[in-house]
């Protein structure tokens, strides 16, 4: 009896610590806290406060943000024009953490740290099929992305260092032979792996890799003159055709002049090659829950700093890119300078570092996919290698098949942004708003600005969905293939 009544002392001495521990935090912060361990394991269940800094936060954020989708945005400013990509640009960045806003305090609400969870909690299994379906469909976008560069950028890295100028058909400077290579030889063994162990670090090599990137750009802006010599041959035949008809000279300084609206067949992708660039809310739910002095408030401090510097950084290298090649910009800007700058040593440099980045990048997001996949399909199984190598294959065959026969870089920026991103940013966190906060009336101010939200993200989903459909059978031969 005595014993017994030690153990219950003990765990009333317990509970009395664990609610002192939540003192200083606001009431509804409180009871999310408290319920989102239900289910966990005994040592997951007791308070441990976050670990990680409010700069390591933001830090960790800005690297969720930032990717590949910078290396679109130079092309999206050349088919809208300085003004409307900057209008664009805010626009898309503060409609995100509006989304991040809406996300925090649902989670708060419902009681959980999962996106998938919270869909379960909200709509059942077609809120979670929803939630990881979304977040799959990303990530195999950002995949393809990656794999397109390593497509674009292997080839032009193996001519310089063999110093051959005419490409005579080898089969080693074929991307999509070079794709299935470095799939096969690299990325398939690390992807294999139980656990992410050092690969989690590669997130940072990318982050600072694209600081690198940014920092040419602006560099070579001031190297590279406006018209290139190919755009004055092109404007000598265009002169020497058109000039006696219209009885005038166009005139090569027009193409080095900037403009602030364009609107023409390509400024569809506009708007998804940067809810491309902003997705990143897979990642804030786990990043709130590291967070040192954990609260919503403190938490969106973080997501306005790491939204203020991505917006800085995408604005700069889309401007710079633009300013280098105005309407010449190709759907992926790196690829761009290789027609004018040939053998550049800087640019082989960058292209290294990009390459090593995302190659080391895709068995990175490979984990969340597999992972998301085997709770679906075998939640409480043991582990199998047999299922984890299956997936693991699957993924890559599937992403490889996509990178081969998608003609551009362009049409998956496109279509996952206008998909996926477009679920994961404006419909999925304002639908678990209105479906878990109760303590809101439907006709409350919050309520209703989800519900705008809401019909905001179903209408940029459909428009540019359809739009890009439009342009894919209208202007199959628009970009060559």
């Amino acid at each position: 009896m005595k014993r017994k009544g030690r153990k219950k002392d003990h765990k009333n001495t317990k509970k009395q610590e664990k609610e002192n521990h939540y003192a200083d935090i606001d009431p509804e912060n409180q009871n999310f806290l408290l319920d989102s361990s239900v289910g966990k394991k005994k040592y997951e269940t007791q308070y441990h406060p976050g670990t990680t800094s409010f700069g390591m936060s933001v830090f960790n954020l800005s690297n969720a943000i930032v990717g590949s989708g910078i290396l679109g945005l130079s092309y999206a400013m050349a088919n809208t024009g300085i003004a409307l990509f900057v209008i664009l640009l805010l626009f898309v960045s503060i409609v995100s953490l509006y989304s991040v806003h809406l996300l925090l305090k649902t989670a708060n609400e419902g009681g959980s740290l999962l996106y998938e969870q919270l869909g379960m909690k909200a709509f059942g299994m077609a809120g979670k099929l929803a939630a990881s379906g979304s977040i799959t469909m990303q990530n195999i976008g950002a995949m393809s992305s990656y794999l397109f560069i390593v497509k674009y950028e292997l080839p032009l890295v193996i001519k310089t260092f063999m110093n051959i100028e005419e490409t005579t058909g080898e089969w080693y400077l074929n991307g999509d032979y070079l794709v299935l290579l470095v799939s096969v030889i690299l990325i398939l063994p690390l992807s294999l792996l139980k656990n992410l162990g050092y690969l989690g670090y590669t997130s940072g090599f990318s982050l600072l890799c694209m600081v690198f990137f940014l920092i040419v750009v602006i560099w070579k802006m001031f190297q590279i003159p406006c018209p290139m010599d190919s755009d004055v041959m092109n404007m000598t035949l265009i002169n020497a055709t058109l000039a006696p008809l219209l009885n005038e000279n166009i005139s090569s300084d027009d193409m080095c002049k900037p403009k602030y609206f364009i609107f023409n067949s390509q400024t569809v992708y506009a708007v998804p090659i940067l809810t491309f660039s902003f997705v990143c809310h897979p990642a804030i739910l786990p990043i709130y829950e590291e967070l040192k002095g954990r609260s919503r408030k403190r938490m969106m401090n973080v997501s306005y700093v790491s939204f203020f510097a991505m917006f800085l950084m995408y604005l700069l290298a889309a401007l710079f890119g633009y300013l280098t090649f105005y309407g010449n910009v190709e759907p992926e800007l790196l690829h761009t300078y290789s027609a004018y700058l040939g053998a550049d040593v800087l640019l082989l440099i960058v292209r290294l570092a990009v390459l090593m980045a995302v190659t080391l990048t895709v068995p990175v997001v490979i984990f969340p996919i597999r992972s998301s996949i085997t709770q679906l399909l075998w939640a409480g199984k043991e582990f199998r290698w047999w299922r984890h190598c299956s997936i693991t294959v699957a993924l890559l065959t599937f992403t490889n098949v996509l990178v081969i026969f998608v003609p551009t870089i362009r049409d998956i920026f496109g279509f996952i942004g206008a998909s996926a991103a477009a679920m994961l940013i404006f419909i999925l966190p304002s639908a678990f708003y209105i479906k878990l906060v109760k303590k809101e009336p439907m006709k409350s101010v919050q309520k209703i600005g989800a519900a705008f939200f809401f019909l905001s993200g179903i209408i940029v989903m459909t428009g540019c969905m359809t739009l890009i459909i439009l342009d894919w059978t209208q202007n199959v031969a628009s970009d060559g293939h």
